[in-house]
């Protein structure tokens, strides 16, 4: 596949994940009205519904797991192609997550007990974030990456006593010490 091809084909994949987001009733960008770049910790409403957040760093380090899982399980395809295919996972992944199956989830199992779901603007940003992560653990050694992985685990954790490990953990087997614990 050609990478003009394979480029177009990722907008089109990510252009169909906004369509059916807006189908599925999520807002364009938050009920606030305006758009930002980062969201503090502090604001709780905000979270999840401009460009980045606290989460932003379980996005990229989503694209460093699918960079090494699709390098193992396809490596005769091209890199493109294995980014069309972590695109296709992790749109589907914000698709699931703004269900409202998994948004109910997250209010019961986690601190996020006003969770309403993502903006289409913060899903499609997910999306580019976890890209970015693709093409970050395609380029730097194993090591660069594995670290950068631990810190944004780390910082997220002391920042916002939450991060992707603690967010799996906790919507599949929810602990009620770490949701005290989050919970200050």
């Amino acid at each position: 596949m050609s990478r003009r091809k394979c480029f177009l084909l990722g907008l089109a994949l990510i252009a169909a994940t906004a369509v059916l987001l807006l189908a599925m009733g999520r807002i364009p960008i938050c009920d606030c009205g305006y758009v930002q770049f980062w969201t503090p910790a502090d604001d709780l409403e905000g979270s999840s519904q401009h460009i980045a957040d606290w989460y932003t760093f379980s996005h990229v380090i989503h694209g460093f797991i699918f960079y090494w899982v699709l390098w193992l399980a396809f490596r005769r395809h091209t890199v493109c192609e294995r980014a069309l295919g972590a695109i296709l996972i992790e749109a589907a992944w914000e698709i699931v997550e703004n269900s409202p199956w998994i948004i109910d989830r997250y209010r019961e199992a986690t601190i996020a007990v006003g969770y309403t779901g993502d903006s289409v603007l913060n899903s499609v940003f997910d999306i580019l974030w976890m890209l970015a992560g693709f093409v970050f653990a395609w380029r730097l050694p194993v090591w660069v990456t594995v670290l950068t992985a631990i810190v944004f685990e780390l910082l997220a954790l002391w920042v916002i006593r939450d991060n992707l490990t603690l967010n799996v953990l906790m919507l599949v087997y929810p602990v009620d010490a770490i949701r005290i614990w989050q919970g200050g």
